[in-house]
């Protein structure tokens, strides 16, 4: 299992809401959490069978930006 972790502008509680239905139904995402007490606001994906890329775009049709740590 990979672990993968982006930089983002998921700040808030209200962001997560937005984000959640979009990583939920991602076909490989194990487990995925976002730190928005850290100044990054690091997004973890852990999957196994996605690469960076496929969850950098969903994080965008989200609505927010991210950047591979």
């Amino acid at each position: 299992m990979k672990t993968y972790k982006f930089k983002t502008t998921i700040n808030c509680g209200g962001c997560v809401k937005a984000v959640t239905p979009h990583l939920n139904n991602m076909q490989g995402v194990a487990e995925w959490n976002v730190d928005t007490d850290n100044p990054n606001k690091v997004l973890e994906v852990k999957t196994d069978s996605l690469d960076a890329q496929d969850i950098k775009q969903t994080v965008e049709k989200a609505g927010f930006k991210a950047e591979q740590l």
